[in-house]
């Protein structure tokens, strides 16, 4: 049974003085020491895992101030502070044993946009992405790109001075940043911004800050002195980052210094940046991309350096295991049209060239490259295949936003050795970039490891990911020999082993790449700014005479924790172990679907990553208390007064299992994330599992028997609707629900019910024999009607119109008898009664498959059900039977289905659809089925990308959660209906519309109604 998990690694006493001495000044952010939240933040998207003492969120710069400044008196001035924004590092960048200063919380403004200049000003939280939405309508974007914009923040971008797609044309972040506003280890704020040579014989006149002051007259010395030194040692690369930039730091003619120079690409190990003015790059007015197909990687890779000659604005390439992973993703749907097989032959490369500029200029690279091609592909040179031109906008995004995910579906490989970022951003000249890689592939080969390729050929810069196994002991010694070898290759090439991603760990190569003297220049400069080695300790460099660095390729890696968790219990959780820290997760967008309780809370341990890192802790503490979790599951649970007791004594007794309760109980189990995910981690499958084992050792709450059993109980309620109604639906009942079950808002049986409804209708009663005596032409001119619990119960007219569709198409109704599917009873943990739901309903219905009939239920959180979570429980016993929903069923018949006559365009019914988030993530071509549908019809179909509505099942009945529920339908559903003719409005999952009722005061169709009037 389920131990009481105690052990926690608990806070060293100088940093527990210090935050209760921080809760005591005028601090106004958060400060976090759950252990919880220390674990969500102690990974990246590397493979490294450092727990820090606590996170702190500051609500401004003066915060920052503030907490710096109590560091710096006597009795704290051995604590130490990492910054860190959208957590997407590769190498442990913004990780740390001490305290986390997190910005992306609530520094994430845009301050400032002048666009007459073009610059704008912001604080460093801001992600990528929303400062381009905020700048769109100005006609500006931020032009340095990455893979990670919809969760990376501009800090972040800064601190590792980031660059991506691009970049020959527009640069990298240190290239776009006008100033910087900062605050040092003391405290004190330091505005740095280009200054005349001149002026920094006079420093008191730039700044008050002592410190300032002596930063720029030291640094601007020191840089003057070794200059030459400098330009003679590094190479002339578009990506060369060197740490502390000793290069850019005064322009060519020595007649300008800029301080900021030194901060960007130091990774907070100098100071804190808390604000920017960015230079910003006007949209192009055109754009057009080509994506080329080739017979080889190395193909495409030697046609690169041609088709920068072309001029092209950006070059990416991917090769055949990016491609081939982006087949089996949801993302391949959105891109398979731009990039079609060539018939009798196999990709195994591919360059994707954008030009942006202005028409004429676009208009003329385009046609140049194209005629090229031809000529290349009809005289079989190059190894190209093919190709396939747009201009079209959407279509662009959607081809980077396939490239973008690269990073993730690389962790999507089968098997346990899983492609890894350690040595997967080098750079070298761009000319000797394919023999490099030809040389790169040899070295991979040789330790007989799998691996994939994606990355920016016009700069020099490839992603390799060698696939292994980090639980592995053998492997993550390998790690460490791979990334000497790759580090002694890029030097070899005149290249750099961190051409993109920072140097994080990486800092150990540092003295081979800069040579002793100018090491020491960075050293030195370290030490200027921060002499006591306080901030982000352990990166880049450390102060002279202050030991080696801290961190290294060898430090502490998440395998050496997962490895503590037996494989068989590993296999039992793929989901919590497969989660690889990509941070898709993280996406800031309120239209997107990803995750709506981090949306809503800001709160890490609130994602499927944090989430994911709490259950593998979970898991490993179990393992330390020797119990086999697999043995747990099956296990019975406490007696009902030990369960009280427990319960009791929950908030005295600490226990760490109560902390993966709270990061699990906000997951409205939308499965947003087993198919947006890259690597499909699915949340409500092993918050199933952890309900179920939780619930052995404490009390259940009652609202949960009342979900788990709501399918066995409104067959009995329907008996007496209006009985149940009048008893459920006055104040005095749903004050009662609230306050002792914490249930509101509950709805209304249907009056009449369904089965009233249908009393002397034609539709045909299920009777199996009668269906079984039908010829197979009588078969397919019937349709099984599967019932759900809230459409046949609580929106019986629905089922009823469905049924009257049924009739209008020509074929004949069959309702089937109501079997209850078991979700509500699966989003509580009820394992075992879930299984024998879904063993009776799949019994059943296989039973029915036999007879070769469609299937069709309406509610799409249902539907789905029955092929995932029933596939998940009950294995080869699911048995073939196959439930579609109503556009899946229509779909194929439209080319039998006779169309009304054309009406004029102007009179062409228009409605707008919303998607289930399930079904929106589950079925990416949802929207694009019933827009086909509607068109035959004669009506016109827009559809809506939006996040969840906040309801997802009985998660918005639940008094805990309605605050939340509200504030998710206010981000995206509420400004879309608003715009949107209340007539028009179709909405397909049945607890979405409940929300749009209770929230929006209007009940919206079914697209299914809708297209009854149409027929």
């Amino acid at each position: 049974m389920l131990p009481l998990l105690t052990h926690q690694q608990t806070l060293e006493p100088i940093y527990l003085a210090y935050l209760d001495a921080l809760a005591l000044t005028e601090f106004a952010g958060d400060i976090d020491k759950r252990y919880s939240a220390r674990l969500a933040q102690a990974t990246d998207n590397s493979v490294y895992q450092f727990l820090p003492q606590a996170v702190i969120y500051p609500k401004s710069r003066a915060d920052v101030q503030i907490a710096l400044r109590l560091a710096a008196t006597d009795e704290f001035n051995k604590v130490t502070f990492s910054a860190r924004g959208g957590g997407t590092g590769t190498n442990g960048q913004s990780l740390t044993h001490g305290l986390i200063l997190d910005v992306s919380r609530y520094m994430n403004r845009v301050l400032e946009i002048n666009a007459e200049e073009g610059w704008a000003r912001v604080e460093a939280g801001v992600v990528k992405d929303a400062l381009n939405d905020a700048l769109r309508p100005h006609g500006f974007f931020f032009s340095p790109d990455l893979s990670t914009s919809n969760r990376a923040t501009v800090g972040g971008m800064i601190n590792t001075d980031a660059s991506g797609a691009g970049s020959l044309v527009y640069g990298k972040t240190s290239d776009h940043v006008l100033g910087l506003s900062s605050v040092l280890i003391d405290g004190s704020v330091l505005d740095t911004h280009p200054v005349d040579a001149g002026q920094l014989h006079t420093p008191a006149q730039l700044t008050d800050n002592a410190m300032g002051q002596w930063l720029l007259t030291e640094i601007s010395r020191v840089c003057r002195e070794q200059r030459e030194l400098v330009k003679a040692r590094f190479p002339r690369l578009n990506r060369f980052l060197t740490g502390y930039d000793l290069e850019h730091v005064w322009n060519d003619e020595l007649s300008r210094f800029d301080l900021s120079r030194i901060l960007t690409g130091s990774e907070g190990t100098l100071a804190v940046i808390t604000e920017a003015k960015l230079n910003l790059t006007p949209l192009p007015t055109r754009r057009a991309m080509v994506n080329i197909k080739y017979d080889s990687f190395e193909s495409a890779l030697r046609h690169a350096p041609a088709l920068v000659a072309a001029r092209a604005t950006v070059v990416e390439t991917v090769d055949s295991k990016v491609l081939n992973l982006a087949r089996e993703d949801i993302v391949w749907h959105s891109v398979k049209d731009l990039i079609q097989e060539v018939p009798g032959k196999v990709i195994e490369g591919l360059n994707m060239v954008e030009f942006a500029g202005d028409d004429e200029e676009v208009q003329q690279k385009l046609a140049s490259l194209e005629a090229v091609l031809t000529t290349q592909i009809a005289n079989g040179e190059c190894g190209v295949l093919g190709y396939q031109s747009t201009q079209d906008k959407p279509s662009i995004e959607k081809i980077y936003g396939m490239r973008k995910k690269a990073v993730g579906l690389l962790g999507a490989t089968k098997g346990r050795r899983k492609p890894i970022a350690f040595a997967e951003d080098t750079a070298v000249p761009p000319e000797k970039l394919a023999d490099f890689i030809m040389e790169f592939r040899a070295l991979l080969d040789g330790h007989q490891l799998q691996y994939g390729m994606f990355g920016h050929v016009d700069a020099g810069v490839l992603h390799v990911r060698p696939a292994l196994d980090m639980c592995d002991v053998e492997d993550e010694a390998l790690l460490k020999t791979i990334s000497d070898q790759v580090a002694a290759l890029t030097l070899k090439y005149g290249g750099l082993m961190w051409g993109e991603h920072g140097k994080g760990v990486r800092g150990e190569y540092g003295p081979a790449v800069f040579g002793d003297e100018l090491y020491s220049v960075l050293q030195h400069i370290k030490g200027l700014f921060d002499p006591d080695n306080r901030l982000n300790p352990g990166k880049l460099v450390a102060p002279k005479d202050s030991g080696p660095l801290r961190y290294n390729v060898d430090s502490a890696k998440r395998g050496s924790f997962d490895r503590q968790i037996p494989v068989l219990v590993r296999d039992a959780f793929p989901d919590v172990m497969n989660c690889n820290g990509n941070g898709l997760c993280f996406n800031y967008s309120t239209y997107s679907p990803m995750c709506p309780s981090f949306k809503v809370t800001g709160d890490r341990i609130h994602s499927p990553k944090g989430r994911s890192s709490l259950m593998r802790e979970w898991l490993r503490l179990l393992e330390a208390e020797g119990v086999d979790v697999n043995e747990l599951a099956r296990a019975k649970p406490f007696g009902w007064l030990q369960r009280v007791q427990n319960s009791l004594n929950a908030k005295r007794d600490y226990d760490y299992s109560h902390e993966v309760m709270e990061s699990l109980q906000g997951c409205l189990a939308c499965k947003a994330c087993s198919s947006q995910c890259p690597v499909k981690v699915d949340v409500p499958k092993f918050r199933a599992q952890f309900f179920n084992i939780y619930y052995q050792r404490y009390l259940r709450p009652a609202k949960d028997y009342l979900v788990a059993g709501i399918e066995d109980g409104l067959p009995l309620m329907a008996k007496a609707p209006r009985l149940v109604n009048l008893a459920a639906q006055n104040r005095f009942s749903q004050w009662l629900l609230e306050k002792t079950l914490g249930y509101v808002d509950t709805p209304a049986l249907s009056v009449p019910t369904l089965k009233q409804r249908l009393d002397g209708h034609a539709c045909r009663g299920y009777d199996l024999g009668a269906l079984q005596r039908l010829s197979p032409e009588e078969r397919r001119r019937h349709v099984l009607v599967v019932q759900d619990p809230f459409n046949s119960f609580y929106d019986a007219g629905l089922v009823l119109r469905f049924i009257q569709l049924i009739e209008k198409l020509g074929f004949k109704p069959v309702l089937l008898p109501f079997k209850p599917n078991g979700k509500p009873a699966h989003i509580k943990g009820f394992l075992d009664k879930f299984a024998k739901m879904a063993k009776t309903s799949a019994d059943f219905l296989n039973q029915l498959h036999a007879l070769d009939m469609p299937m069709v239920g309406i509610d799409p959180a249902l539907v789905l059900c029955y092929r995932d979570e029933y596939k998940e429980i009950l294995g080869q016993a699911r048995g073939d039977f196959e439930v579609q929903l109503v556009n899946e069923w229509l779909l194929p018949l439209l080319d039998t289905l006779p169309a009304p006559a054309s009406t004029a365009e102007a009179s062409r019914p228009e409605f707008t659809f919303f998607s289930h988030c399930t079904e929106s993530t589950a079925r990416p071509n949802t929207g694009n089925e019933w827009q086909r549908i509607f068109n035959h019809y004669g009506a016109d179909l827009k559809t809506v990308n939006l996040g969840c509505c906040g309801m997802s099942g009985t998660y918005g009945h639940e008094t805990q959660n309605l605050q939340r529920s509200r504030e998710l339908f206010a981000m995206s559903w509420q400004p879309t209906l608003a715009q949107t003719a209340a007539e028009r409005v179709l909405v397909s999952g049945y607890s979405c519309r409940s929300q749009v009722k209770r929230f929006a005061g209007l009940k919206p169709q079914h697209p299914l109604e809708a297209l009854l009037t149409l027929v």
